[in-house]
């Protein structure tokens, strides 16, 4: 394939420029004699240009490099660089006709420039020179169009979006894409055309895709319904079709989309549920005005609590975490996207109670939103006295402190984990439920647990694990084929616990509508499909086998519990069980173990106070037969 040179030199461009003028003047000439000039009348019209010839390169060559035109790369020639092609070569014919009057009126008597030659040159010339970059343009997109089969594209959503999509698509030249049509879920719509690109509806996409040998579908719509997205990506991964997705229209560049913006879909937007819709008049009555603690804030849960909160203008948002870095991280985006919120970053580890009751007396805080904790399940499994410490004891901490300065309502993050532990993780976060239930009738505070299984993006996640295993080339570990997940994005579970949270008269422990389980296997083949890649032939799933204290599935109510409904159909209320004094006793023994460091005498304490607590894979199965 022939390939044009990337870095002209400037002089070229002007010299080139000179040479089409040269041309221009030399065409309109031949005009004007309707190229049948005999020797003696060029010899006569030579005679009065070559007192003007010298000024007609001065001229060009001035206004040319005024103007700048050779400053633009000719293989990107756009508009503007037509726009100042025009100007320069419509400047110099008005000097021509200036200085021509000039020559007439004080000199020989004769014009520079006939008036038909400075028409026919100015019109030549702008030809030229415009031609001949699109020209230089043309070649250069043809050289480095490569050689792959043409992508035959089908866009969902026969909207503005979808029409803007279109447009943006097809004049990028540099693409091999050509454009089959649009599916839209209005019914009205089938059978039309847009733009000279048929409608179809979307009951229509397998048929479609068989039938037009279709490559890639584009969702275009900016709001789609979240279940017939989720069908068409499912559609469109089983006929192994790539999927990709324009991006919100806030995340336009200077309000335009280019095609370098049509991104791949996520395993987010395939796993994702129809919006959350929020009592957001009682939440703004609740929260506005208010001094609001959220610990953990630096965590994907604590994060996500504060973004929305802030959207309610509450009086002041203390954060709380360990985590400097994070913590500092979050503390700007925080002035860049809330310029007008009012919060104090505060670095402090809840397992302080000294530094904890300081914090409570200095904000007094009315709303407290618990997120800190250790999560880890394999961490903990090795680690239980830090589980305890944070968990447990960190937890405890923030509860009597709420008692003592009277917090408002106290709102705990719990996990689905904490329904039959199997794990030690699983375990302190139950305890912890256990003690902030209890303290629930101690004073005027209002104690809310809510609980919810896997969420998506989270720190240490499953999905972005899977993400940097697929850059890396993989392989993709799972532990076992038959693991199942329930998943929730970082949005949904926050914007739950917040109505959950505000909503809760005390004592209650809320568990969310997590939707289906995902098979984990499944959940890795997808990403792997949707990252365009093969499994075993460009990446491989290796089964590693459970981790300690892992469950093959979780649960979010214990058999000792059930349900009832509540003012939102996704937040379900668990009735549990009372529990006992003697489990509040329990409690401050195992804290006290944690000077210990024997891990086995912390785990039987932990068995004792939740008997449900079955270990699972792990090496702590052995307390269980005594």
């Amino acid at each position: 394939m022939f390939r044009l040179k990337a870095n002209t030199p400037r002089w070229v461009i002007i010299l080139l420029d000179l040479m089409l003028s040269l041309f221009a003047l030399i065409f309109a000439y031949l005009i004007r004699f309707d190229l049948k000039a005999d020797r003696n009348l060029i010899e006569q019209e030579w005679l009065i240009l070559s007192k003007s010839i010298l000024v007609f390169f001065a001229v060009k060559l001035i206004v040319f490099y005024l103007f700048k035109i050779h400053k633009g790369i000719v293989r990107y020639t756009s508009t503007e660089d037509i726009r100042r092609i025009f100007l320069a070569v419509s400047t110099c014919s008005v000097i021509y006709l200036m200085l021509g009057y000039l020559r007439y009126s004080r000199f020989d008597g004769y014009f520079l420039f006939p008036m038909s030659i400075l028409i026919m040159e100015f019109l030549a010339c702008v030809v030229l020179m415009i031609g001949s970059r699109f020209t230089v343009k043309l070649l250069y997109l043809e050289s480095i169009k490569s050689n792959q089969k043409e992508e035959r594209i089908l866009i969902y959503g026969a909207g503005v979006s979808g029409l803007i999509t279109k447009k943006t698509i097809e004049k990028d030249a540099r693409l091999m894409y050509k454009i089959v049509g649009f599916i839209d879920d209005n019914k009205k719509m089938d059978g039309t055309r847009l733009e000279g690109a048929s409608v179809s509806h979307t009951s229509k996409l397998e048929h479609i895709i068989k039938e037009e040998a279709i490559t890639t579908v584009i969702i275009a719509i900016q709001k789609p319904d979240e279940d017939k997205r989720k069908n068409i990506v499912e559609l469109c991964l089983a006929l192994n079709v790539k999927i990709q997705k324009v991006p919100n229209l806030k995340s336009w560049i200077n309000g335009e989309f280019s095609t370098k913006q049509i991104a791949k879909i996520n395993i987010e937007d395939l796993l994702g549920r129809k919006p959350i819709v929020l009592n957001e008049d009682t939440i703004s009555s609740e929260l506005k005005g208010k001094t609001i603690l959220v610990s953990g804030a630096a965590g994907s849960i604590g994060s996500g609590m504060v973004r929305q909160i802030a959207k309610y203008q509450p009086k002041r948002i203390v954060l709380l975490d360990q985590a400097e870095s994070p913590l500092y991280d979050f503390q700007n985006e925080l002035f860049s996207n809330f310029p007008d919120l009012n919060f104090e970053v505060v670095i402090g580890d809840i397992r302080s109670y000294e530094r904890m009751e300081r914090l409570f007396d200095f904000f007094k805080p009315d709303y407290v939103f618990h997120a800190a904790a250790y999560k880890h399940v394999p961490l903990m499994e090795s680690n239980p006295s830090e589980a305890v410490l944070t968990n447990v004891k960190g937890t405890k901490n923030l509860v009597d402190l709420a008692l003592k300065f009277k917090v408002n309502k106290f709102v705990m993050i719990s996990t689905d984990k904490a329904v039959n532990p199997t794990n030690v993780m699983g375990a302190s976060k139950r305890i912890a439920e256990i003690y902030a239930q209890a303290a629930n009738d101690k004073g005027i505070t209002k104690f809310v647990t809510t609980r919810f299984g896997n969420v998506l993006g989270s720190n240490g996640s499953v999905i972005p694990l899977f993400q940097r295993q697929i850059e890396q080339g993989g392989p993709i570990t799972v532990t076992d084929e038959r693991v199942t997940r329930f998943f929730m994005t970082i949005p949904e579970a926050c914007q739950l616990v917040l109505d959950a949270g505000t909503m809760g008269e005390g004592g209650e422990i809320f568990v969310f509508d997590m939707g289906e389980s995902v098979k984990i296997i499944d959940l890795a083949e997808k990403m792997i499909q949707l990252s365009g890649l093969e499994l075993g032939k460009d990446i491989e799933i290796k089964i590693t086998g459970l981790r300690p204290g892992e469950k093959l599935y979780e649960e979010l109510l214990a058999e000792e519990e059930n349900t009832i409904q509540t003012h939102h159909p996704l937040i379900l209320k668990a009735k549990v069980r009372k529990e006992e004094a003697a489990q509040l006793e329990e409690i401050e023994l195992l804290i006290q173990l944690f000077e210990s460091q024997k891990n086995d005498e912390i785990v039987t304490k932990m068995k004792q106070i939740v008997p449900e607590f079955i270990s699972n894979n792990s090496d702590y199965e052995k307390l269980d037969k005594k």
